[in-house]
């Protein structure tokens, strides 16, 4: 399987994978104030953005990845049912709002595929016979503890 590619806006959809893209007219920004060092500028300008998207409500995916989204990413979506990501890595409000997507296309990348159904194995021959041989050795071990003559 090839590695996957960076995610990008492609005119006004954000393509995740070749199955998935979303319009970016479904994502709603926050930009406010970033913590961390900055220099007296960062008092002034509001470079952090979070991204809402409403996940239940979107056309864009279908219901088995819904529901794998709601499943993993539990903590990442409010009671409105909003997905929020939050990007506060630079001093420039763009570049953390690519960032923005390109998390938020990661996330829904690494729940993309289904997980596969376990198929289920037998135990092997060699295995059954280890552990009959350690029970066994755990008997004798047992045994051994015991005074003579008990039992007999």
């Amino acid at each position: 399987m090839p590695p996957p590619r960076p995610s990008r806006p492609a005119g006004d959809q954000l393509i995740v994978t070749d199955s998935v893209s979303i319009p970016l007219s479904e994502f709603d920004y926050e930009y406010m104030r970033s913590s961390g060092p900055g220099g007296q500028n960062v008092n002034k300008t509001s470079t952090k953005v979070r991204l809402r998207w409403n996940v239940g409500d979107s056309p864009s995916i279908d219901e088995g990845l819904l529901q794998r989204i709601q499943e993993n990413y539990r903590s990442r979506i409010t009671g409105d049912g909003e997905f929020l990501v939050t990007s506060q890595r630079t001093r420039d409000r763009e570049t953390n709002r690519a960032d923005c997507l390109e998390k938020l296309a990661e996330m829904i990348r690494q729940v993309a595929t289904p997980p596969r159904k376990r198929r289920p194995t037998r135990p092997t021959r060699g295995s059954k016979e280890r552990r009959l041989q350690s029970k066994k050795k755990r008997s004798r071990q047992k045994e051994m503890r015991r005074p003579p003559g008990d039992g007999d």
